[in-house]
Order: structure tokens, then C-alpha cells, then sequence
């Protein structure tokens, strides 16, 4: 035994979890060169979401947070969670998109590559693993751990023969070392005694456990790791600790002590650093998620579904108006994660299952299928660790434009290269790596950010720092009506949060030729609204009517989200059921028909507009 070593995760993972990964640059700036005098085995900075985060809602360049880390940090290794052949996206990028990746990574500060695949896929970790080598640093290949539904370790598939398996083929793949990733919370404290142990006897280099406090066993499961052999363990400052984040690094520092696996920091510093962390939280408050009384969840143990994906399927569901539904939708993701062969609840088959369970909730199971959910079952991301249901399948790859028969194929050797695309894609903007890559990654709302950095676009007000936003956009003026009306059958309900409360309103349209119940209309029109950084819409708090003439048909979007692509242009013709448009909802492609044949008689929207429930995409006429 020797000292343990901590990776601390409070400027990614932390806030990842428990802020949306919207903590700024400029509130971690003035702690890390101290983070960095406290003797971390490593600082994970980057990665996961928060390339995503960075340039989707905060208006900062991911590239430069690194090179701002590299600059404080000058000690202390720097580490990234890299998802394997989805390197920070939601998808599979082709080979030559990886490379540079992890090349551009490499040069711009990361030392240790955390390297995963959501299906513990080897083949989708070969050519990430190859790059790190390659680049010439530290490759820590990743298991997700996961259990079926007896939520132990155990059972059909995840048993320790599974474990110790995929530890032998990553060590093999010229791994430097080895995480246990337990995303959820799962991982029990004699569990993990027993998986530790396991895997100590075989490997010849370093294990490590990352965990979740979600379930409330974090700190027990990390204690018995400990016993068990671990070399390092995740954990994070105390202020973003636990919930659904890591275990706090202070109490490992004070229990461990008096033992010969002392950490070998100072408490007291450790402490400092944390009461100047808590001093910049309060401006995050908007972030914390459904803040619950108690800290931990211990329904994770029952629905198995990752604190951060809860997160995430509430704000869907509170958008589309069906929050009181979220019950169902947690039933329905073990069903669903059954039906498509037991995958981990990682991204981006968290997002996949999850998103799936709330169309099967809202539209019946399997009316509406995602195009990551297609391409999952047809093997673009890899080989599922049980059969998928062969009903699902059917279905699913029904029409699929590869055709119906799955591919044993490693996927990324399916893809065309991608780099040379890109650099075209953004040539009048920029031809710097940095901004070729981050287009790669988000062609939609990369593309936005690279106008904005760029001074072709304004920044929008809310990507803005919360001191920085319009005093008339923290609270909406509300003026009362001066006659007393009638709620008509256009109005909609929706949630307002204002400093941790919550108002259920009704919004109902004031101009009578709205009500689609009106007596004298022979069309009905529905409000579209485009983003307020929409060149279309000159004052954003006002929606442009779309007019729908008696006989038109109409594609609606099912969910909020984002327009990423139109499959039609207006005047031409269409058959029933040709893909009209793909819209991002819930980080997910769904591709949506026509319901009927006829000629495209209007897009309302552009590429690249957000949009809400029932907003009319497209209409087609005869």
C-alpha cells in the first residue's frame, strides 16, 4: 500500500453535474494556481460537456479555457474525459476528425486522456487510444460499470467475468492505466472490494475509481475501494460535492490520516480553496437543477439512471409542458434500455435510451424513433452488450437508408473522412485548427459561435455573465389587461422560475385572430417564434403568425428543440412520410416526415432556430 492519489474534478465533472457545466473561466481563474500547489495526482479540466457547454451557452472558446489551464496549472497533470470515436460530441466522427482531435488536445495542454466508450466497444476506443499513444501521453482506458436489473454487481452480463475481461483488453490496448467509471452511483462499497481486488491481480498498471454521490454509497464505496488496493480515486472541493457529483476530497483528507494511505494535503488549504469556490456559487443558482431536500437520490438504485440524465429529462419534459410524467418516463428507461440490449447509461446511450423512453411515454413505444436510435440498432456505435430486442429492431430499421440488416463493422471504419469538409465549411471565417474542430464537432451551433467569436454575430444576452445581462431581462414586464377576456383554447401553460420558486402560468395569445376556435377564421395560425439572434425576427418578444389554409397539412415539433437541418426546400414535392427536417431535441436527431403528399408550401423556420411544442415547421399544400 501507498499514499492514495486524488484526481480532483470541481472545473469539470463538479459543475458538470451540479451546474449544468456552466461554471466560468474567470470565477475557476483565480483558484487554480493554489488547486495546483495542493499535490492532485491529476486536475481534470475539460472534456464531457463542457466543450458542448462552453460554446453552445456560454460564448467562451473551449481551446483558449484549456490554454488559460495550462498557464495557472504548471505542476499538476492536466486530464480530459474523451469519449472515445465521439471524442466530446454525441455521435461517431470519422477517423481523421479523431486524430486531429487528440493531436490539437494534446498540443493545447491535456496530459491524461480518460478514454471511454458508452458500450465498452474496443473497437470504438482503437483509434483514440492510438492518437494519445501516438501524441505521446498518458492513456487511461475506461470501464463503464453498469449492473442489469438485480443492481448488483452480478447477474447475466455485468459480472466479474465481464469486468475483468474488458480489463484485459484495455490493458492490452497499451492502456497506461485503468478507471472504473460508475456514473450512476451504482457501484456498492463490497461490490467495489470485490471488482477491485479482481482487477489488481490482473493488471500491471494503475487502477482508478470515478463514482457518484448520487445513490448516497460514494464515500463507502470509495473507503472499500481503498482497502481493496485502489491507487486513485476522483473527487472534487466540498461546495461541489456530492448530489449527483463526487464524493468531497477534505473528509478522505482527515479519515486517512492516520493511516499509511494518507493523502498527504493540507486540510486547512483545502478548505480555503473551497470558502473562495463558495464565494462565486451564488451566481450559478439558476444552474442547480431542482434543488431537492434531501442530498442524495436513493431512487437511483431502483431506476439505475444518472443524476445528471434525471437533470436533463425534467427540463425536456418541463419544456413540453409533461413534467407530471416523469415518473413514467423512469419506469419506462429500464424497459427501453432492455429493448435495445442493456447499454450503459453513459453518454451519448444515456441521451439515446432516455430520449427514446420520453417519446415511448409521450407517443406511444416506438411511434417515434430517433436517428441515433436507428443508427444504434443498425451498429454505428458499437456492439450492444446483450441482443437487441428483434420487434425493436424491426422497427427501428425499418426504411433505414443502410438497410435492415445490422453491421458487425468496427462503425468509424463506416465513416468518410470529415476534416477537409469542415475546413471549407468555415474557410470565410477562420482557418485556425481551433475553430475547424470545434465546426467538426457542432456544424449547427458551432458554426453560431465561431460567427459570434469572430464579431460576425452580437454575443446574445444570454450567454452573457448574469452582471453583464439587461437589467429588462432578469424580470419580464408583465402589464395588466385593461378589460376582463375570456382564456381561449389557445392558451398554454408553462413554469416560470424566478430565484429557486416556481410559478405555473397560462399564456394566452391577445390577438383574437389567433384563437384557432375564433368563429369567423377560416385558417388557423400558429405562433412561431425565432431566436432573439435570429436575422428574421426584429423584436424577439413578438411571434411571426403562421397562417395554415384549410386542407394544408402541417409538421409540428413533437418536443422543444433545435432546427439542425431542412431535407426540403419550398415548392418541392413530397410523399407521405419523406423526411421534411431533422430536429435536435433532448441532444438527440429526429428526423420528421410529411404527414401527407403535396408541395412544400412554407419553412417557417431557419437552420439553426430553436423552437417550442407545437411551433410549425413546415406545411404542405396540395
Amino acid at each position: 500500500m501507498s499514499r492514495l492519489k486524488i484526481t480532483d474534478t470541481t472545473f469539470r465533472d463538479a459543475h458538470q453535474s451540479l451546474l449544468a457545466t456552466r461554471l466560468r473561466t474567470a470565477d475557476m481563474e483565480p483558484i487554480a494556481a493554489d488547486m495546483d500547489a495542493v499535490g492532485f495526482h491529476s486536475m481534470e479540466v475539460w472534456g464531457g460537456a463542457t466543450f458542448d457547454a462552453t460554446t453552445r451557452f456560454l460564448g467562451e472558446d473551449p481551446w483558449e479555457r484549456l490554454r488559460t489551464f495550462k498557464r495557472l496549472v504548471l505542476k499538476t497533470p492536466l486530464q480530459m474525459l474523451l469519449r472515445g470515436q465521439s471524442l466530446v460530441g454525441y455521435r461517431n466522427y470519422a477517423d481523421d476528425v479523431v486524430d486531429a482531435f487528440v493531436e490539437r488536445a494534446a498540443e493545447t495542454g491535456i496530459d491524461i486522456f480518460r478514454v471511454f466508450d458508452a458500450l465498452n466497444d474496443e473497437r470504438n476506443l482503437a483509434r483514440s487510444a492510438a492518437a494519445v499513444k501516438a501524441a505521446g501521453k498518458h492513456l487511461q482506458m475506461t470501464i463503464c460499470y453498469s449492473v442489469t436489473e438485480c443492481g448488483r454487481l452480478g447477474g447475466d452480463i455485468y459480472d466479474l467475468d465481464y469486468f475483468t475481461d474488458r480489463a484485459r483488453v484495455f490493458q492490452g490496448m497499451d492502456a497506461d492505466s485503468i478507471c472504473i467509471k460508475d456514473m450512476a452511483g451504482l457501484l456498492s462499497p463490497y461490490d467495489a472490494y470485490e471488482l477491485v481486488s479482481a482487477l489488481k491481480e490482473i493488471l500491471d498498471i494503475p487502477l482508478q475509481l470515478h463514482t457518484h454521490y448520487t445513490s448516497g454509497m460514494a464515500s463507502m464505496t470509495c473507503l472499500k475501494a481503498i482497502d481493496a488496493g485502489i491507487d486513485v480515486i476522483d473527487a472534487c472541493l466540498a461546495p461541489l460535492a456530492l448530489r449527483t457529483s463526487q464524493p468531497a476530497v477534505e473528509p478522505f483528507v482527515t479519515s486517512l490520516g492516520v493511516t499509511d494511505r494518507d493523502t498527504g494535503f493540507d486540510l486547512d488549504k483545502l478548505i480555503e480553496l473551497g470558502n473562495k469556490l463558495e464565494s462565486v456559487l451564488p451566481a450559478y443558482r439558476e444552474h442547480l437543477e431542482s434543488p431537492r431536500a434531501a442530498v442524495i437520490d436513493a431512487r437511483v438504485l431502483s431506476h439505475q439512471v444518472p443524476g445528471g440524465m434525471v437533470s436533463n429529462l425534467a427540463s425536456q419534459l418541463r419544456e413540453a409542458d409533461a413534467i407530471d410524467r416523469l415518473d413514467e418516463v423512469l419506469a419506462e428507461i429500464p424497459r427501453t434500455r432492455k429493448d435495445l440490449g442493456y447499454p450503459p447509461l453513459v453518454t451519448p446511450t444515456s441521451q439515446m435510451v432516455g430520449s427514446q423512453a420520453v417519446s415511448n411515454v409521450l407517443f406511444g413505444r416506438y411511434k417515434m424513433v430517433s436517428g441515433p436510435i436507428k443508427d444504434y440498432v443498425y451498429g454505428l456505435y458499437g456492439r450492444p452488450p446483450a441482443p437487441i430486442d428483434p420487434e425493436v429492431a424491426k422497427i427501428a430499421l425499418d426504411g433505414y437508408e443502410r438497410g435492415s440488416t445490422p453491421t458487425t463493422q468496427r462503425p468509424g471504419d463506416l465513416l468518410e473522412p470529415e476534416m477537409e469538409a469542415a475546413r471549407d465549411a468555415v474557410k470565410d471565417i477562420s482557418s485556425d485548427m481551433d475553430d475547424v474542430l470545434t465546426y467538426a464537432l457542432y456544424p449547427t451551433t458551432g458554426l453560431k459561435f465561431l460567427r459570434i467569436k469572430h464579431g460576425l454575430d452580437p454575443m446574445p444576452d444570454e450567454m452573457k455573465p448574469s452582471a453583464e445581462r439587461k437589467p429588462s431581462d432578469a424580470a419580464p414586464r408583465v402589464s395588466p389587461t385593461a378589460t376582463t377576456t375570456q382564456k381561449s383554447a389557445a392558451a398554454r401553460v408553462f413554469n416560470v422560475f424566478v430565484s429557486g420558486e416556481v410559478f405555473r402560468v397560462e399564456v394566452d395569445p391577445v390577438d383574437g385572430a389567433a384563437r384557432p376556435d375564433a368563429a369567423d377564421t377560416t385558417r388557423r395560425t400558429v405562433a412561431a417564434t425565432r431566436e432573439p439572434d435570429s436575422p428574421e425576427a426584429e423584436d424577439p418578444e413578438i411571434s411571426t403568425p403562421v397562417a395554415v389554409a384549410e386542407g394544408e397539412a402541417i409538421v409540428s415539433a413533437p418536443m422543444p428543440g433545435l432546427v439542425l437541418s431542412y431535407a426540403v426546400e419550398v415548392g418541392e414535392h413530397v410523399e407521405e412520410g419523406d423526411a421534411v427536417l431533422v430536429l435536435e431535441a433532448m441532444k438527440m436527431e429526429n428526423s420528421l416526415p410529411s404527414p401527407a403528399a403535396g408541395t412544400i408550401k412554407a419553412l417557417p423556420f431557419a437552420q439553426g432556430d430553436r423552437v417550442s411544442r407545437g411551433d410549425v415547421l413546415a406545411i404542405i399544400g396540395s
